[in-house]
């Protein structure tokens, strides 16, 4: 099967930069996000811990007004920064 993927469009661009800023405020030290590759898992390898989640979606609720109350919460979505802009990307069709 063919698996879904985000694509790397002017605007998605703009997308992962507002992330990658987004995520600078919120990492734990230690980890340089310009070693982290988009589809990386930002929880397995340490650069944000679980409750940072919360603050993704709060910021995904408030910049491109996703409601997670309808949508419903699923963490595998904010796994990775690919699978957030996929979201974005879902959320705004």
């Amino acid at each position: 099967p063919v698996q879904r993927g985000w694509r790397m469009s002017e605007v998605n661009a703009e997308r992962l930069q507002d992330l990658k800023v987004f995520l600078r405020s919120i990492q734990r030290p230690g980890l340089s996000l310009e070693q982290v590759k988009p589809e990386d898992n930002i929880v397995q390898i340490g650069l944000i811990d679980s409750l940072a989640l919360i603050q993704i979606t709060l910021y995904l609720e408030r910049k491109y007004n996703i409601d997670f109350s309808l949508l419903g919460f699923n963490p595998e979505q904010l796994s990775s920064m690919s699978n957030i802009l996929q979201l974005i990307e879902e959320s705004a069709a």
